[in-house]
């Protein structure tokens, strides 16, 4: 297992959880979630070069068999079973992932839930929220629009708000999800992780501490970590991308960004052309249905913006598959004879 050097130890602020935290965490929600799978992917199904010697070895941490159909549903039962509940229950802003977890999670335990998510949420997030019986508000163009009116509610109304990524409860939850992978892919060199406020990242990369070398992984069009990396602190960035409902907040949390400095070795940018092809090979590849979000780590492998060494052990962590399932566009692959 690669170990990254580090000349100083990290900040207090790094240290904000840890991984004995984490693993307390998650013996208390681990009777609400699914230890979802892992499988091994051969490169050749996914059109890239193996090599003749020590190849790349890739397995995919299938996220998207979660109960609530993401990983959010992690930092949703921890912030409920953590955290004193009021009797006006919790509330939630989300592009939908977390909305739908947040909604679970409050069906499950019989405490009211009121989401906001914004116009550009997907259909079946929005559907999914409904059916758990959550009270349902869409409105704004983006994710800071729905946190605003979130915000305002829990004044008006003394809910607990439970934050989608900047909340240390949130980051405990989530990161099980690197205590899970350690133990199923002990020789893991590489975590390939999507970004969009951090929470899934932070809580990875804290579970690791540096065992394993983290990535993060971004739209070009909602480059949050990488605008932050590039200021020296969490600063708006573009809220673009086909990725926008999960990954398009305005800036990386401010809780998540001293991990991320600490523990997450690079950031790299994948574009939706890449991110439509990465959805269509997995398709293609292996049946699996996922969101936009969810093939920016496939997206970084077939682009090349991250580039495997020989005999890399690579993880990639596809984090959700909340979406309305299409056909996939087979004009770029072939029948075998």
């Amino acid at each position: 297992m690669t170990i990254i050097a580090r000349d100083t130890p990290p900040p207090e602020s790094a240290s904000l959880i840890t991984p004995e935290e984490i693993r307390r965490t998650f013996h208390m929600i681990e009777p609400y979630v699914r230890r979802t799978p892992v499988v091994e992917v051969d490169l050749r199904d996914l059109a890239l070069p193996s090599g003749k010697a020590a190849p790349p070895r890739l397995v995919l941490k299938l996220e998207q068999l979660q109960r609530a159909g993401s990983f959010k549903v992690r930092g949703a039962f921890a912030n409920l079973l953590l955290r004193d509940l009021p009797d006006a229950g919790v509330v939630a802003a989300s592009g939908g992932n977390h909305g739908v977890a947040v909604a679970y999670a409050a069906h499950e335990l019989g405490v009211p839930a009121r989401i906001y998510v914004p116009t550009i949420s997907a259909p079946a997030k929005i559907e999914k929220i409904r059916s758990l019986g959550a009270s349902l508000v869409v409105g704004g163009d983006r994710y800071a629009d729905a946190l605003a009116a979130a915000q305002d509610w829990m004044t008006r109304s003394r809910a607990l708000h439970v934050h989608a990524f900047d909340q240390r409860e949130t980051l405990l939850g989530q990161g099980s999800i690197g205590l899970e992978l350690a133990d199923q892919v002990p020789d893991v060199d590489t975590v390939l992780v999507p970004v969009g406020g951090g929470g899934l990242i932070g809580g990875i990369a804290a579970a690791f501490a540096g065992s394993a070398r983290v990535i993060g992984v971004e739209p070009t069009d909602a480059p949050t970590l990488a605008t932050a990396r590039a200021h020296g602190a969490p600063t708006d960035a573009p809220t673009g991308s086909i990725a926008a409902d999960a990954l398009a907040p305005k800036r990386i949390g401010d809780l998540v960004f001293p991990i991320t400095q600490s523990y997450v070795s690079d950031v790299v940018l994948v574009d939706d052309q890449a991110i439509r092809t990465a959805q269509h090979t997995l398709w293609h590849a292996t049946r699996l249905t996922v969101e936009p979000a969810a093939a920016v780590g496939i997206a970084a492998l077939i682009s090349g913006a991250y580039p495997f060494g020989p005999g890399e052990r690579i993880a990639v962590v596809i984090s959700g598959a909340n979406t309305t399932p299409t056909i996939p566009d087979t004009t770029a692959f072939t029948s075998p004879a």
